[in-house]
């Protein structure tokens, strides 16, 4: 409980799936956490009233991670409302997969939208709030390096994206005291993508440990990152993927 203790972050896409799992898990270490929910608000008051059994801080927030606007307003509504902004986890994403011929330019815009330009956009929020030891991380795929199926194409190049902007921006952060990073799971179970069912048996052929992972295991590197621990990561991409693809 110690480990992130009077640290404030702010998770998009935090009440379900892998978003909720880093929620938990920095409000266990020790952290105030505001999180962005898109629609089920019965969802993230439930999350946000488990986070203040623990004795932390918890406060969702209804955005559209597409909408720049709200986005940049949730950043600064979170430093009003919990005093400061330590930790920005960009979670947000969404996955439209298609044949590149019946691929529409709405998909596609949407894709990036969400996928890439909502990360600009609240890393550019919050840089004007993060201070030396502050941490960004990003959660992107591993799909931005290996696609072992048809339709992914738009989805894997919107994650090679968040690659780059990662090593880059790990240029402008890091003279300031700030690090930014990449986490790209692998397969994990989540109502999207569930460990059953016949793509995901197709899948786990590709995985060395044979299996999917969990919401936790994701967590768990998002608050090492988020600790004084990684202090010396930075600009990383680091795969936790069970070995996809290996």
């Amino acid at each position: 409980m110690t480990k992130l203790a009077n640290k404030v972050a702010l998770v998009t896409g935090g009440s379900r799936g892998i978003g909720a799992e880093i929620v938990r898990r920095l409000a266990n270490d020790g952290a105030d956490v505001a999180f962005t929910y898109a629609s089920d608000k019965t969802k993230a008051d439930e999350l946000v009233a488990e986070i203040k059994k623990l004795g932390r801080n918890a406060i969702a927030f209804q955005a559209n991670n597409a909408d720049a606007e709200a986005l940049t307003s949730v950043v600064d509504q979170t430093v009003s409302e919990l005093g400061k902004l330590d930790i920005l986890v960009n979670n947000a994403g969404i996955a439209i997969m298609g044949d590149i011929k019946e691929f529409s330019l709405e998909d596609f815009d949407k894709t990036l939208n969400i996928n890439v330009r909502a990360i600009f956009v609240a890393i550019k929020a919050a840089s004007k709030h993060l201070k030396s030891g502050g941490r960004i991380i990003n959660i992107g795929s591993i799909n931005a390096d290996r696609i072992p199926f048809q339709g992914g194409g738009v989805y894997g190049m919107s994650k090679a994206a968040v690659q780059g902007l990662t090593r880059g921006l790990a240029r402008d952060f890091g003279p300031l005291g700030i690090t930014i990073n990449n986490i790209q799971p692998g397969p994990v179970n989540t109502d999207m993508n569930p460990e059953n069912g016949e793509f995901a048996t197709y899948l786990k052929t590709f995985m060395s440990v044979g299996r999917y992972g969990k919401g936790e295991e994701i967590a768990s590197m998002a608050s090492y990152l988020a600790s004084d621990e990684a202090a010396f990561i930075n600009g990383s991409s680091i795969d936790v993927d069970g070995g996809f693809g290996n």
